[in-house]
């Protein structure tokens, strides 16, 4: 079983577990760093909690998901427009100011990362901001079916070097559910790397 097939068959549990999870701290960090009524991309959008929060607050929203059962869930409950689009062929026609991917790039293997980190900065404001999460930890692992890549601080700056994006926030929370409280995770919230301008080529050429 992969993640995707995970969720197609616990689509009913993922969402009665999730959609009324207190995010609002995240929200807040993610948010102040955008202009009033931007647009959002919710990346791997689930339940639609997340999508229905960002619209009810002004903001312009798109989603996707590699499920076809939390797209239809995320369609449904936050009446937003959603792709099924998986992260390694991630494209989108046009940039927005903040990427939102909560919960969902820990499941994209350590091998691929880079690559769709990418990706998803290709479709993002030079201003913009991406917010991630992961399991605190090191590992690449399985659990019930589901891969998982934990990051801790050090490994994600190494594996964000790769890219063209940075760390510009950092922080670690325990899971917002009641039954979880004891699970670590860290929070990102990852900026574009500015290109050289020409003076500094030319500065670095003398």
């Amino acid at each position: 079983m992969n993640a995707n097939e995970f969720y197609e068959e616990n689509a009913e549990l993922f969402i009665s577990q999730t959609r009324d999870a207190d995010m609002s701290a995240a929200y807040a960090e993610f948010v102040r760093r955008l202009p009033a009524g931007g647009s959002i991309l919710d990346a791997g959008s689930g339940s639609g909690r997340d999508s229905a929060w960002f619209k009810a607050h002004g903001f312009k929203v798109e989603a996707f998901d590699s499920s076809p059962a939390m797209v239809q869930a995320t369609e449904s409950f936050a009446d937003v427009p959603t792709r099924l689009i998986r992260f390694e062929e991630f494209e989108w026609e046009h940039p927005f100011d903040g990427i939102w991917a909560c919960a969902s790039l820990l499941h994209v293997a350590r091998s691929s990362f880079s690559g769709v980190i990418n990706r998803l900065a290709s479709a993002l404001n030079d201003e913009g901001s991406i917010y991630c999460s992961f399991k605190l930890g090191t590992q690449e692992r399985v659990l019930n079916g589901r891969y998982f890549n934990d990051f801790d601080e050090r490994l994600l700056v190494e594996a964000l070097s790769h890219t063209r994006t940075y760390a510009a926030a950092m922080w670690r929370t325990n899971d917002v559910r009641p039954d979880r409280a004891n699970e670590n995770w860290l929070n990102a919230l990852l900026s574009k790397r500015r290109a050289p301008t020409k003076s500094a080529l030319a500065a670095n050429h003398l």
